[in-house]
C-alpha cells in the first residue's frame, strides 16, 4: 500500500512552520547584547522555562523510537527515566543555586571557577562534539521520517529542514528558542494524545483491549528483574538512568541556560518541577501508543507493517488512518521534536563557544557588539556542520551511524558529570587534582572505547558491556582525582562554590 502526505496535511505543516519563522524573525529585533541573545536578558517566568526544557529534552528520536520500542519489545526502556524525580530534586535543591550564583550563563564557568581553564575547557569542548554529533542524528532522523511522507530525497529534506531551524535560531536567539519550544512542547504533547486517542477509538473494545491484549503478550513488562549487568534489565537502565540524568541536571548546557534565563532563583526551581511532572507521563504515553499500535494491527492485521522498520509503523498509521489536518498536527509534532532540541543545541553551542571559548581564552575584552556578531556566526557555522553531519549518516548505514555515535560518545563523553558532582560536594579536590584525574579517566575512556570497538587483540581487551563505559570512567575520574587530592595542600577558597562552603558561609 503506498501512502503520501495530503494536501491538508502540507497547509497545515506549513502554517505552523511560518509562524515558528515569524517568531524567530520578531525576536531579532529585540537581540541587542549578548545577554539578550544568550538568556533572554533572565526575564522567563518558569512555566515558560519548564515548558522549554521538555521540548528541548524530547527529541524527534524519543516521539518515534519510545512508541517503536514499545511496539517491537515492551517498556523496559521506560525505567531509565524512574530517576528523572529524585535528581530533580537535587537540581532544585542544590544545583540550580550554584548557576544562579554570580549570574553564570554557561555551565561551564562554573567549572572554570571551581576547577580553572584546563577542565573549563575540556568540559566545553565535550559538550560541543556531542552536541554536533546529537543534533546531526536527529536531523537525519527525522528527515527520514519526511522522505517517508513526501518521498523527497533525503539530501534535499535535510538542508531545507535544517536550514529552516538554523535561520529561526540564529535570527531570535534564545527568546525565540524558548518560545518556540514552548508552543513545540505543546504541540508535542497534543500531537501524542491524538494518536493514543485515534488508536484507542478504532479498537472495538477502546482501552480495555489495549490493556487485555498487552497483558497477554507482555507489552507492559518492565524487563526482567534479575541483577545481571551485562544485560538491559531493570536494575541495570535504572542505574544508567540515574548516572546520565544526573549529566543532563547537573551539567548540561541546554538545561543549565534555563536555569540561567529564568527570572529568579524561585521561578528557575519551579521550571524544573513542571519540566519533570510532565516529563514522566508524556513518556509513558508514547510508551502507551507504541503497545496500543501493537494491539490494533493484531485486531487489524496488516502485511504492510511486515515490511517496515519499528520507526515507520506510527508515520503508517497516522497517514492511513487519521483525517487530515488532524494528521498534519501530528506531523508537526514529530517535526517540533526535531526543532526544539536543534535549535537549544544550535544556541547551545553558540553561547558557550562566545562566553567560555572567546571571552575567557581566545579574544579577550572586545565590545559586546563584537560576541553578539561572533554569536551569529557560530550559530551559522553550527548549523552547516549539523546539516553536513546529517547528510554524512544518510550515506551510511544505520550500524555504522551507531558505531560512530559509540566511539564519539566513548571518548569525548569523559568525566564531566564527575567534574561538577565532585565540584559540588567535596571541597578536598583542587584543579591540578582534577586535571591529572581528568586525563587518566579520559586515557582509560579511549582504551574501553577502542576495545569495545575491536580495534585491539582479544587478550588486551576488557570484556564489559558498553553500557558501563560513562558509569566507570566516571568513577575512575572520582577515584583518582580523590587519590590526588591527599598528596595535595587543601588551601582553596571555595566560597559558594560547593554544598558546604555555601551552607558554612551562608
Amino acid at each position: 500500500m503506498e501512502i503520501s502526505i495530503r494536501t491538508a496535511d502540507v497547509v497545515t505543516v506549513v502554517i505552523y512552520l511560518a509562524g515558528l519563522m515569524a517568531v524567530g524573525i520578531y525576536f531579532s529585533k529585540k537581540n541587542k547584547t549578548t545577554e539578550d541573545y544568550f538568556v533572554g536578558n533572565r526575564s522567563f517566568p518558569g512555566w515558560v522555562i519548564g515548558l522549554s526544557m521538555l521540548g528541548t529534552i524530547v527529541s524527534s528520536a524519543t516521539f518515534l523510537a519510545l512508541p517503536a520500542a514499545a511496539f517491537v519489545l515492551d517498556w523496559r526502556q521506560l525505567s531509565v527515566n524512574i530517576a528523572v524525580p529524585f535528581v530533580a530534586i537535587l537540581a532544585i535543591v542544590i544545583f540550580i543555586p550554584f548557576f544562579r550564583r554570580g549570574n553564570l550563563t554557561s555551565a561551564f564557568e562554573y567549572l572554570g571557577n571551581r576547577y580553572g581553564m584546563v577542565p573549563r575547557m575540556y568540559g566545553t569542548l565535550s559538550f560541543m562534539i556531542l552536541q554536533l554529533i546529537r543534533m546531526a542524528q536527529i536531523l537525519f532522523l527525522v528527515s527520514l521520517v519526511i522522505q517517508f511522507l513526501t518521498g523527497a530525497p533525503i539530501v534535499y529534506v535535510i538542508i531545507f529542514t535544517g536550514s529552516f531551524i538554523g535561520i529561526y535560531t540564529i535570527l531570535g536567539g534564545i527568546e525565540a528558542v524558548i518560545w518556540t519550544d514552548v508552543v513545540q512542547a505543546i504541540i508535542l504533547l497534543v500531537g501524542g494524545l491524538l494518536c493514543f486517542i485515534w488508536v484507542s477509538i478504532d479498537l472495538p473494545e477502546g482501552i480495555p483491549q489495549i490493556f487485555e491484549i498487552g497483558t497477554q503478550y507482555e507489552k507492559f513488562s518492565m524487563g526482567s528483574m534479575a541483577f545481571d549487568l551485562d544485560e538491559r534489565t531493570f536494575y541495570t537502565v535504572a542505574i544508567l538512568g540515574v548516572i546520565n540524568w544526573l549529566g543532563i541536571y547537573a551539567g548540561d548546557q541546554n538545561m543549565v541556560q534555563r536555569y540561567a534565563s529564568a527570572r529568579s532563583t524561585r521561578e528557575a526551581r519551579k521550571a524544573t518541577a513542571i519540566y519533570t511532572a510532565i516529563a514522566i507521563p508524556m513518556w509513558t504515553l508514547f510508551f502507551f501508543i507504541g503497545t496500543a499500535l501493537f494491539v490494533y494491527y493484531q485486531v487489524f492485521p496488516d502485511p504492510v507493517i511486515q515490511q517496515m522498520e519499528a520507526d515507520q509503523v506510527l508515520p503508517y498509521f497516522i497517514l492511513s488512518k487519521i483525517p487530515p489536518v488532524v494528521s498534519g498536527i501530528i506531523i508537526s509534532a514529530v517535526i517540533a521534536a526535531a526543532m526544539s532540541t536543534m535549535d537549544s543545541g544550535i544556541n547551545a553551542i553558540s553561547t558557550v563557544g562566545v562566553v567560555d571559548i572567546m571571552k575567557a581564552w581566545m579574544v579577550k575584552n572586545k565590545h559586546d557588539s563584537f560576541y553578539l556578531k561572533s554569536a551569529h556566526l557560530i550559530a551559522v557555522a553550527t548549523t552547516l556542520i549539523v546539516i553536513g553531519g546529517a547528510v554524512t549518516f544518510s550515506q551510511i548505514d544505520k550500524e555504522s551511524m551507531n558505531d560512530v555515535s559509540l566511539i564519539v560518545t566513548s571518548i569525548f563523553g569523559g568525566c564531566v558529570m564527575g567534574l561538577f558532582i565532585m565540584g559540588f560536594f567535596t571541597t578536598r579536590i583542587d584543579g591540578f587534582s582534577a586535571t591529572w584525574a581528568m586525563i587518566g579517566a579520559i586515557l582509560f575512556n579511549v582504551y574501553l572505547g577502542l576495545g569495545i570497538l575491536g580495534v585491539f587483540p582479544e587478550s588486551m581487551i576488557w570484556a564489559i558491556h558498553s553500557y558501563w563505559i560513562g558509569a566507570i570512567v566516571n568513577g575512575t575520574f572520582i577515584m583518582l582525582a580523590l587519590i590526588i587530592s591527599l598528596f595535595r595542600k587543601n588551601n582553596l577558597d571555595l566560597e559558594g562554590l560547593t554544598v558546604w562552603t555555601r551552607i558554612k558561609r551562608g
